[in-house]
This record gives structure tokens, C-alpha cells and sequence, in this order.
């Protein structure tokens, strides 16, 4: 999953990319408003977190500008006001959800799963099942049949995108683009390595080379 955060507040968004990045998702980072509309309407994001006071745009506007556009992506508020005020505004924009800071980290994570929950509640399924595999979005457990498999948290997020467009093919781009943060400038063919691993960790027959055009994930041995 794809996650972008928008804090001016440097240290805070360094640590909160290093730590999600840790729990395996793919972390974005701008520090101003404007830069968050622009890479919240050019790129797919699974969630948002995004702070109020920021220099341009603050984050009242930005969410209220995605939600005009259609933007149904989850967006978690932060803010170092307090006040039922505040909160009511952050709503009315069409916010999910809203965090005071200074806040736990790990209450941070249990929003963030929380929001992400109730995303799956609106359509995008939590859980994904293709074939005899499972994929759980929310827990981040994997199983074959009635096998439990362990991933890490880069091995999970590449074989989640392929999950969620299982029997199609997708390309190594398009896994870069979902699983690495849009810095990334190393070799493409780091994502040959993660679908060695996966092979090798899920048994044969789930993930076929398309040759020259990338991967498909599918439900039967092949």
C-alpha cells in the first residue's frame, strides 16, 4: 500500500515515513500544500496523512480540493490545535479521520489501520483471494491452502499489487511505481529479485513471466 504524508515539520515526516516504511508500506513525503494536491491528483495513494498548518495551501484546502475532484482517498488530519472547532472543520472538508499532536506513533498505526479497514468496508476488499493464496491488507498475513507464509514487508507489498489485479498482467514499472516511493531512481530489475523471492516462498504456479511485459498472479497451478 501507498501512503503519502504531507508535514512541514521535517523531523516528524521523516519519522513517520521511516516507521510506516517499516511496517511495509510505500511512503511519499512532501512539506507543503501545494505540493500535496499536485502529488495526491498525479499519483494513486491508498491513504493520506496530511497535516493542517502547512506554508501554500493549508490542509483544510488541499482536502477539500481533492474531495471536489472526486478524491475518495482516506485522509487522516493532523493538526497541533486542539478544540472541537478544529475537528468539525477537518470533517466538514471531507476528512476521515483527525490526530492531535503530539500523538503515540502507535496510535498513528492503529488509525491508519482503522481508516484502511473501513476503506475495505467501502469496496476495496481487505482481503484478497486468489486461488488457494490469501492476502489479508489489514493483518499483513499471507497463506497458501492452510500454510502461513512470511514475508517481508517490501515481499508483501509486491505480491499485494499483483493480488489486486490478479489475472492481469502487470508490469515492472507499474509494481515500482506501487511499492517504492516516486525518489526512487535505482535498477528496475530490484523487482526480478522480489518475485524470485515470492516464488520461492509461495511454491510454483501463482506468478508467470509474461515475457517483455511483466507478471501475472493466478489462481492455478501452471
Amino acid at each position: 500500500m501507498r501512503v503519502l504524508i504531507v508535514e512541514d515539520e521535517r523531523r516528524l515526516a521523516r519519522s513517520l515515513a521511516q516507521g510506516l516504511t517499516a511496517e511495509g508500506f510505500a511512503v511519499d513525503v512532501v512539506h507543503t500544500g501545494t505540493d500535496g494536491l499536485h502529488q495526491a491528483t498525479q499519483n494513486a495513494y491508498d491513504l493520506i496523512i496530511l497535516d493542517i498548518m502547512l506554508p501554500g495551501l493549508n490542509g483544510y484546502r488541499v482536502c477539500a480540493a481533492l474531495r471536489a475532484a472526486g478524491d475518495e482517498t482516506p485522509i487522516l488530519m493532523l493538526t497541533a490545535k486542539d478544540g472541537e472547532y478544529d475537528e468539525a472543520e477537518g470533517l466538514d472538508t471531507g476528512a476521515d479521520d483527525y490526530l492531535t499532536k503530539p500523538f503515540s506513533y502507535v496510535v498513528l498505526v492503529a488509525r491508519v489501520r482503522a481508516l484502511l479497514r473501513r476503506r475495505g468496508g467501502r469496496g476495496a476488499a481487505p482481503e484478497l483471494r486468489v486461488g488457494d493464496l490469501t492476502v489479508d491488507r489489514v493483518t499483513r498475513r499471507v497463506t497458501r491452502g492452510d500454510t502461513d507464509v512470511t514475508l517481508t514487508a517490501k515481499e508483501f507489498g509486491v505480491l499485494e499489487h499483483l493480488a489486486t489485479r490478479a489475472g492481469e498482467i502487470v508490469s515492472k514499472a507499474e509494481i515500482l511505481e506501487h511499492g517504492w516511493d516516486f525518489a526512487y531512481d535505482g535498477d528496475p530489475n530490484i523487482v526480478e529479485v522480489y518475485i524470485s523471492a515470492l516464488r520461492r516462498k509461495l511454491g510454483p504456479g501463482l506468478i508467470v513471466t509474461v515475457r517483455g511485459a511483466g507478471y501475472r498472479l493466478v489462481g492455478t497451478r501452471g
